[in-house]
């Protein structure tokens, strides 16, 4: 195998769980054409076509950050989603697509999505400000840019946007439960995603060999990002081999779509291997344990893959415990990214939830 292909392949993994040591060992010989092949009935969604009204908001430090918005200006309720590292805002392409209609007596819901720093379409962050500390202020600045005064928001996060939440709650904790002001956070979805401890990871290694291998996996990935144009233009060459470690890393279900998997390695692929390493310390490094006070106020979701390798179930069932208003969904054959692995249930999650906290048709005219 040349040193290109190599490359991409590291890049591919890194991109998946920026620690996902040995996964495309023997991959090769896996029938990748027999499973894009097979009956796929999401082969002709139109991934990444799906658009709002397009919108720029600076953060603090004027960084610009890309936003779109979807709904009438006067929704009763603003839900806004934030996505998962190396993701980018089309990753809630099912519930941007389902969730605007509403149930009996609700009204449809505005739905604001936004791509974090130096992802998709927003800005190329500083590498200091690479931090989940200044992801939750950039949530903090789409908020005040995108939520009309006084209407309630429900704040929805996949892997880093959960994490990022959590940054703001820290920073920010008046805004949640509260019954005046500007900006109300009335609830909270946190999907796949973790307070802290990351460092013990195993990504589905023996825990012995994960404990070895983690020592090696920052110094790796600094390592391809001084290579990052290299690495980038060889990520692109990985070809049926990306396709099968993002299969095998990100999801769990043997039957989820190839078209899906393509999807989301094409994401994946998109984000440069610096911006992966730029990133990786502060994700390695997270403790936002304080943060679950201030959200414990509101009524939250909590969705975990049972097979999650990246952020596994014991942490979200971790910051299930610690809110006193959980409903925690563990979906047992799912993987890391359950909005495109089971979009149906993180859909039906968030319609129960937005009705707990906004008020029916019927209460807001009596």
């Amino acid at each position: 195998m040349g040193s290109r292909r190599k490359l991409g392949i590291a890049g591919t993994v890194a991109g998946i769980g920026a620690a996902g040591v040995g996964a495309a060992v023997g991959l090769r010989q896996l029938a990748v054409g027999r499973r894009r092949l097979r009956p796929d009935p999401d082969a002709g969604e139109p991934f990444g076509e799906l658009r709002g009204r397009p919108l720029t908001v600076h953060a603090d430090d004027g960084l610009p950050l890309y936003v779109e918005v979807d709904g009438p200006d006067d929704a009763p309720i603003t839900v806004v989603f934030c996505h998962g590292y190396t993701l980018n805002q089309d990753a809630w392409h099912y519930q941007r697509r389902d969730l605007p209609t509403p149930r009996p007596g609700l009204g449809r819901p505005r739905l604001v999505f936004w791509d974090q720093r130096s992802h998709g379409r927003s800005g190329r962050s500083k590498p200091a400000h690479a931090t989940i500390a200044q992801t939750g202020e950039d949530l903090y600045a789409v908020l005040r840019a995108t939520v009309p005064a006084g209407s309630p928001v429900v704040l929805v996060g996949h892997s880093m946007g959960g994490m990022s939440i959590m940054a703001l709650a820290d920073r920010h904790p008046q805004l949640f439960g509260a019954q005046r002001g500007r900006l109300r956070v009335a609830g909270v979805a946190l999907i796949n995603t973790s307070c802290g401890d990351m460092t013990e990871l195993t990504l589905g290694l023996p825990l012995v060999l994960a404990k070895a291998l983690r020592p090696l996996a920052g110094g790796a990935i600094r390592g391809l990002s001084r290579q990052a144009q290299l690495v980038d233009r060889a990520r692109g060459l990985a070809g049926d081999i990306a396709f099968v470690v993002t299969r095998k890393m990100a999801f769990a279900d043997k039957h989820v779509s190839p078209t899906v998997v393509d999807f989301l390695e094409q994401m994946i692929r998109a984000t440069p291997i610096d911006v992966i390493a730029e990133f990786y310390p502060a994700l390695m490094a997270l403790d936002e344990v304080c943060a679950l006070e201030p959200i414990g106020r509101v009524p939250v979701l909590v969705l975990a893959g049972g097979r999650d390798r990246l952020t596994p179930p014991e942490h979200s069932r971790r910051i299930a415990e610690a809110l006193p208003d959980a409903e925690l969904i563990e979906v047992g054959d799912a993987g890391h990214v359950l909005p495109l692995e089971y979009p149906g249930v993180v859909t039906g999650g968030l319609r129960r939830l937005l009705e707990r906290v906004q008020p029916r048709h019927e209460e807001r005219t009596a």
